[in-house]
């Protein structure tokens, strides 16, 4: 008589599986909530709320706030995804080998970077007087973008008390919205004026 084989039943996969599918059902919640928060801001709400977020989402309210505490804590989990986004472009080798040729590679990768974050850091931008995290988060990507900077640029321009915040500034994040936004330019020309104050200012 031929027997039967009996295979033992995996019962921590069994009880996995479920636990499994919850995770990725919450995973799944949470990145529609933070992809709704970049829609809302990028179609010109600067200021979503957590209703208007959760509605985007097509998610209850309580979903929105049993991932995230409030709507800081969503803002710490988009600049989080966006730095490791940009990260890789900003520590990238430059090609050039002199310091004023890496200078102007440094300036083309903030230039995209910034058009790529725009809305989202005008947004935080608004809301950072009214939050201790957003303004924290402000001072230190100036102090990164700062730090930048000097990481390239010789000793006589960082130690100069008056050119050294003049590329800072001509260089800014609020200098490209200025001109993006309330000059209107296309990125194309912003770029071409941001070259050209640039290359005017550390002129041999």
């Amino acid at each position: 008589m031929t027997r039967t084989k009996i295979v033992p039943l995996n019962v921590a996969a069994l009880s996995q599986e479920p636990t499994d599918g919850r995770r990725q059902r919450s995973e799944r919640s949470r990145a529609q909530i933070i992809e709704a928060m970049f829609q809302l801001i990028q179609d010109g709400d600067m200021r979503p709320s957590a209703s208007q977020v959760a509605e985007r989402a097509d998610v209850g309210l309580r979903t929105v706030f049993r991932h995230f505490e409030d709507m800081d804590s969503l803002y710490v989990e988009m600049a989080e995804r966006i730095t490791a986004d940009v990260m890789p472009k900003i520590l990238a080798p430059f090609e050039a080998r002199d310091w004023r040729g890496q200078l102007m590679e440094h300036l083309q990768r903030r230039i995209e970077i910034y058009e790529r974050i725009m809305p989202v850091r005008v947004s935080a931008n608004i809301r950072r007087f009214q939050s201790r995290f957003l303004m924290e988060e402000y001072r230190r990507s100036l102090l990164i973008e700062s730090s930048a900077l000097k990481a390239i640029l010789p000793n006589e321009i960082n130690n100069d008390p008056v050119l050294f915040p003049a590329i800072e500034t001509a260089v800014s994040f609020q200098s490209w919205r200025r001109l993006r936004q309330d000059s209107e330019l296309t990125p194309e020309r912003a770029a071409d004026v941001f070259r050209l104050t640039l290359e005017r200012l550390v002129a041999p």
